[in-house]
């Protein structure tokens, strides 16, 4: 369980702190990288060196200014087919207008044997909030953009033509004193909603509904622990050279046999 960091943007760091340990897993080395997002300036200057290529792409101008990164859209990149090794998403596929279409952009940019590592805030987070805003009194207007879940991550990973795909959930707690400060985080790490039509502002009395509802899950210490559950996947542009799954009926074992008890 976490207290709420100072830095509004706390999520960027932990995820990036998550990509860069399984990285360290990887024996191989990527010559030539490309890092989605420049929200976090530890992940970027880790990945610069280890002495590869890194180019980075930002949606934002200010950010990619700061950082020295391409003004790109991660659904719209268009860069050289398999010209990367590595492509590093910490965050942001959830929120993105053709989720698919962006996993087969990325695939085409990984040269063979390419390694796609990303993570992003997955369905089941943020209930309390969720819950609060269908609280009576309130529009049942979508104020939070759709979220994707784990089986569905692995079929896309797989249906793009991803190999070795692997996706899996850390769950992370976080403890607010309202409902106002849950709402600053969400938007300083551009989690709020992204539909394509913005929903009507809250009127004065819609919010206060939904800063009560939400209140009023606290713990007894009057603090409201609220969830994210964080979806990390990874995949591999395919090769000749990687392991390939076992021929079907291709097995010699028995599995009644292997259940079959003892004596």
């Amino acid at each position: 369980m976490a207290s709420r960091p100072a830095s509004a943007n706390f999520l960027a760091p932990i995820i990036a702190e998550t990509l860069l340990d399984r990285l360290t897993m990887v024996t191989r080395a990527f010559p030539r990288m490309l890092l989605i997002g420049a929200h976090d300036q530890t992940l970027a200057d880790h990945l610069r060196a280890t002495g590869s290529d890194l180019t980075i792409i930002e949606a934002s101008p200010r950010l990619a200014a700061a950082v020295g990164a391409l003004v790109v859209e991660a659904d719209a990149v268009d860069l050289p087919l398999a010209s990367f090794d590595l492509i590093v998403w910490p965050g942001g596929l959830d929120s993105v207008n053709d989720v698919p279409g962006a996993l087969v952009r990325l695939r085409a940019l990984l040269a063979p044997d390419g390694l796609l590592l990303g993570a992003f805030v997955g369905d089941g987070s943020l209930p309390r909030l969720r819950r609060a805003v269908m609280t009576d009194g309130v529009r049942p207007i979508a104020r939070l953009h759709p979220q994707i879940d784990l089986a569905a991550m692995g079929n896309l990973l797989q249906r793009v033509g991803f190999t070795l795909a692997v996706v899996d959930v850390e769950a992370l707690t976080v403890r607010y004193g309202d409902s106002f400060a849950l709402v600053r985080d969400l938007r300083a790490a551009g989690l709020s909603s992204r539909l394509a039509l913005a929903p009507p502002p809250l009127t004065r009395e819609e919010a206060a509904r939904i800063a009560a509802s939400f209140a009023a899950q606290a713990d007894s210490d009057g603090r409201i622990a609220e969830s994210f559950r964080i979806v990390h996947f990874s995949g591999w542009a395919p090769h000749p050279d990687q392991p390939q799954p076992a021929r079907r009926g291709s097995g010699t074992a028995s599995l009644a046999a292997a259940l079959k008890p003892s004596i």
